[in-house]
C-alpha cells in the first residue's frame, strides 16, 4: 500500500509540475472542450491531465505553444520519418501550391510516384492511391472479398489498421461490419485452425504498430504465406508503419511475397497519403475500362491523387536511400538493444523493450502498470523528450546517435529511481 500512496504522489507532483509548465496547451484544451468531443479529433493524441499543443518543428525538435522546444520521438507515430520542416519536401509542395490544387483532373506527379513505389517494394506490380493507411486497408479487403468470392477476413489480437479496423481483444463497435476472424499474433498452429476455404484474405502488420511495437516472426509469416496459399486466400500485407524498417519493407527483409501490400504515413511526405498495391491481376480489376460483366471494380476518391500528397510523396520518395534507411533503424536497434541492458543491470524485471528496427516499445508490467506508465511519461517531458504515452518510440532521419543516448540516460535515471516497484 505504501509503495502505491509513494507512487500517487510522485505521479499528483509531475502533473502539478506539467500542468504549470503548460498553461497555454491547458487554455487550448479548455477552449475545445466545447466543439470538440474530449477536446479532441485523434484519441491516440489525448493525454492526462490535457495534451500539449504543437505551433511548429524543424529536424527532430518539436515547439510547444508555451514556447519549449522537445525532443522529438514520436514522429508523428512513424509518419515524420523525414524529420520536421524538410526542405526538399517544402520546396515541392510550394511548387505544386503555386502551379494550383484541386484541379480535378489527372496530375504529372501521380505516375512518377506510383513508379517509385513499384520500384521500392518488389511485390507491387500495380498501385492505386487513397487518403490514408485506413482507406487503403479498406480497399484491400473489399477487393479480397470481390475477387474470391468469400466474405470472412482474418486478422490478429491487438492489430491495428485504422480507425474503423481495430482489434485489441474485445468487441469494438467502431470497426466496419466485415466477418472478421480473430486469432493471436505469433501462434502458427492456432492461426492454422482458422485459415480454411471460408477466408478471403490474412491480414497482417508484419510488426504491431499501435499493437506494442511485437515483431512477427519469419516462421510465422512465411507460415501465413503458405496456409493462405493452400486454400485460395489472398495474403494482405499491412506495411503502413513498418515499410520504412528496410529498403523493400519487411516484405523485402524477410523474403515473403504478398499479394496484396497497403501503405501509408510517411509516404505522402508528412500529407494525407495511402495506397494498396500488389499482383498485376488483382489490381486490373480497377482499369475503369472493365465492365462490370468483365469484372471491372470501382475505385473513387476526390482527393486519391490530390496533387499536394502527389508532388510531397515524389520528392519524400528519392530522401531515404537504402543506406539512410538502414542508418536509422541501425539507430533503433541500439536504443532498444541499451534500454534491455540497462534493466538487465538493475536486476529489472518488470520492464523491456520491443520492436524492431526504428520502432520501439516500452512495457511495464505488474499491478502499477498504468501508474508508471504515467510518471514514466511525464517524466520524459519534464526533461523535454516527446514519446507516445503508450509507451512508443519512432526515430527519424534526422536523429543521431547523441539524440538516442541522451534518452537511454533519462529512461535509466527513471528505472533507478523506481527500481524497487520493478524488480
Amino acid at each position: 500500500m505504501s509503495e502505491i500512496l509513494g507512487m500517487q504522489a510522485a505521479l499528483e507532483h509531475l502533473r502539478s509540475a506539467y500542468i504549470a509548465k503548460n498553461p497555454k496547451s491547458k487554455a487550448a484544451f479548455e477552449e475545445a472542450e466545447a466543439i470538440l468531443p474530449g477536446a479532441n479529433t485523434r484519441a491516440v493524441l489525448y493525454t492526462s491531465p490535457f495534451p500539449l499543443r504543437f505551433i511548429g518543428g524543424h529536424g527532430c525538435y518539436i515547439n510547444s505553444a508555451d514556447g519549449h522546444e522537445y525532443l522529438d520521438f514520436v514522429s508523428e507515430y512513424s509518419a515524420a520519418v523525414y524529420g520536421h520542416s524538410c526542405e526538399p519536401i517544402k520546396d515541392a509542395i510550394k511548387k505544386a501550391l503555386d502551379e494550383g490544387v484541386s484541379l480535378g483532373g489527372h496530375n504529372m506527379y501521380e505516375v512518377e510516384l506510383a513508379s517509385l513505389i513499384v520500384a521500392r517494394f518488389n511485390a507491387i506490380e500495380m498501385v492505386r492511391f487513397t487518403n490514408s493507411g485506413t482507406e487503403a486497408n479498406l480497399m484491400a479487403i473489399a477487393l479480397a472479398i470481390a475477387c474470391t468470392g468469400r466474405r470472412k477476413i482474418l486478422v490478429f489480437d491487438h492489430g491495428y489498421h485504422g480507425s474503423c479496423l481495430s482489434f485489441h481483444g474485445l468487441d469494438n463497435p467502431m470497426n466496419v461490419p466485415y466477418d472478421f476472424a480473430i486469432a493471436p499474433y505469433n501462434d502458427i498452429e492456432a492461426t492454422r485452425t482458422l485459415i480454411t476455404e471460408e477466408i478471403a484474405a490474412v491480414l497482417v502488420e508484419p510488426v504491431l504498430g499501435a499493437g506494442g511495437a511485437i515483431l512477427g516472426t519469419h516462421a510465422f509469416l512465411t507460415a501465413l504465406r503458405e496456409m493462405t496459399s493452400s486454400v485460395g486466400a489472398l495474403l494482405i500485407l499491412d506495411e503502413v508503419m513498418t515499410s520504412r524498417m528496410a529498403p523493400g519493407g519487411m516484405q523485402g527483409y524477410y523474403g515473403i511475397h504478398p499479394d496484396l501490400t497497403t501503405l501509408g504515413k510517411y509516404l505522402g511526405g508528412g500529407l494525407s497519403f495511402g495506397a494498396f498495391g500488389g499482383r498485376r491481376d488483382l489490381m486490373q480489376r480497377f482499369d475503369p475500362r472493365l465492365t462490370a460483366k468483365e469484372g471491372g471494380l470501382s475505385h473513387s476518391g476526390t482527393f486519391n491523387n490530390n496533387v499536394l500528397s502527389m508532388a510531397a510523396g515524389v520528392a519524400a520518395a528519392k530522401i531515404p536511400t537504402p543506406e539512410v534507411i538502414l542508418r536509422f533503424n541501425r539507430l533503433g536497434a541500439s536504443m532498444r538493444e541499451a534500454l534491455n541492458a540497462v534493466a538487465k543491470s538493475l536486476s529489472i524485471s518488470k520492464f523491456r523493450t520491443t520492436g524492431f528496427g526504428s520502432l520501439v516499445g516500452f512495457h511495464f508490467s505488474g499491478e502499477n502498470r498504468e501508474l508508471l506508465i504515467e510518471c514514466f511519461y511525464l517524466h520524459l517531458l519534464q526533461r523535454n523528450i516527446y514519446v507516445g504515452k503508450r509507451g512508443f518510440i519512432a526515430l527519424n532521419i534526422m536523429h543521431e546517435e547523441w539524440h538516442t543516448e541522451l534518452v537511454v540516460a533519462e529512461i535509466r535515471s527513471f528505472l533507478e529511481l523506481w527500481k524497487d516497484s520493478l524488480v
